[in-house]
């Protein structure tokens, strides 16, 4: 590997889902203006709209999408080139 290209400035940082409020720590480089008190100590915030904690593939709760009804939708659209 080459020397020099990661950053070394890796603190803890609480990372917070707006979606569902969950907070979990982790290392990152990544800066912020606001902190958040989380079990009894201060941490720099970042807030993310979705995480592994709300993130459909990974609580089961997926969406059904409707693909008959928009193939039936492209076929009428398109009808008329197929002649």
């Amino acid at each position: 590997m080459r020397k020099g290209i990661h950053p070394e400035n890796y603190r803890v940082v609480a990372f917070k889902d707006m979606s569902n409020g969950d907070v979990f720590l982790n290392r990152s480089t990544a800066k912020s203006n606001e902190t958040i008190d989380f079990e009894g100590t201060s941490y720099p915030l970042i807030k993310l709209e979705i995480s592994r904690t709300s993130h459909p593939y990974f609580t089961g709760k997926t969406k059904l999408v409707d693909t008959a009804g928009r193939i039936d939708k492209f076929k009428t659209k398109y009808a008329k080139f197929s002649k």
